[in-house]
C-alpha cells in the first residue's frame, strides 16, 4: 500500500469560472503529482475548524505544509508590518493545529516556502515580515524567472539529511518576500543562502521534519535533487506507515 502524503488545501479567493464559487479549497497540481510520482497517495484536507483535526490524523501517514499566504504574525506576536502580504488565519489555526498532532503522532512531515514558515511559527520560531527588514540581504529571492528554473543557489551543512539528497551547494527556484528570523527550539537551520537567508531546516533529534523556503515540487520533473526530496518523504512516510500496521 501506498503510504497516504496529506496536503493541506490553500483556498482560492477568486471566484472560479466554473461554478462562480468563492473561497474554493485547492492544493497545488506540481505538489500533488511529484508525490504520485514518488510513490505517494495524496490526500487533499481543506481547512476546516481546527476541533476537527482529531477526525483528520489517521488519515495520512506524511504530510506537506505547501506554499500560499503569509503567516498571519500575531501567532509570533507582531502586528502587521507595511509589506505583510495577504494572510488567511482560518488556514494558519488549522494547519498550526495539524502540524502539532503530526508532531505528536510521529507523522513525517515536510514544508515548502510558506509551510517551511508555518511550520517554523507553529513550533515557536518567528519571521521577517518581509525581506526589508534584514539590511543584510542582497540575493534576490522573489525570482522574475519562470518558476520550475532555479535562480539562486544555497549552503547545506554537510552533516545535514538534506545534504544527503542536495548536495552542498544546489541551485534552487525562490519566490518569496518573507523569511525565517529566528529557529523554533526543536529545529535547525541545515541551508543558507549566500545573504544568510535560512532556505531549510530539519528536526534536531529526528527525522521527522525537513521543511525548505524553495519549491522542488515545481522543478521535480527536470531536476533530480528536487525528486529526491520528495523520494525521502515517501521513505519516510512508509517507515509510520509501517509501524503503524505492527500497532
Amino acid at each position: 500500500m501506498r503510504p497516504r502524503i496529506a496536503i493541506p488545501a490553500d483556498t482560492l479567493i477568486e471566484a472560479t469560472n466554473i461554478i462562480n464559487e468563492r473561497n474554493a479549497p485547492y492544493a497545488p497540481r506540481p505538489a500533488i503529482e511529484a508525490i504520485v510520482k514518488s510513490g505517494g497517495a495524496p490526500v487533499i484536507l481543506p481547512s476546516v475548524d481546527p476541533k476537527f483535526v482529531d477526525d483528520y490524523i489517521d488519515l495520512f501517514d506524511g504530510i506537506v505544509f505547501a506554499g500560499g499566504f503569509d503567516v498571519d504574525p500575531t501567532f509570533y506576536g507582531e502586528e502587521p508590518h507595511l509589506k505583510l502580504g495577504m494572510t488567511y488565519r482560518k488556514r494558519d489555526l488549522f494547519e498550526m493545529a495539524l502540524l502539532q498532532r503530526a508532531v505528536a503522532e510521529g507523522k513525517a512531515i515536510l514544508g515548502i516556502c510558506r509551510g517551511m514558515q508555518l511550520i517554523n511559527v507553529g513550533l515557536g520560531g518567528n519571521l521577517y515580515q518581509d525581506l526589508s527588514e534584514n539590511k543584510d540581504i542582497y540575493v534576490k529571492h522573489d525570482q522574475d524567472a519562470p518558476g520550475n528554473l532555479p535562480s539562486h543557489h544555497a549552503n547545506v551543512t554537510t552533516d545535514s539529511r538534506l545534504y544527503q539528497l542536495v548536495g552542498a551547494r544546489p541551485y534552487i527556484n525562490s519566490r518569496h518576500h518573507q523569511a525565517l528570523k529566528q529557529a523554533a527550539p526543536s529545529l535547525k537551520v541545515v541551508a543558507k543562502a549566500d545573504d544568510g537567508v535560512v532556505e531549510a531546516l530539519e528536526s534536531i533529534d529526528s527525522d521527522q521534519i525537513l521543511a525548505l523556503q524553495w519549491h522542488p515540487e515545481n522543478m521535480y520533473k527536470h531536476y533530480e535533487n528536487s525528486q529526491n526530496i520528495f523520494a525521502d518523504l515517501i521513505k519516510r512516510a512508509n517507515a509510520v506507515a509501517k509501524k503503524s500496521r505492527r500497532q
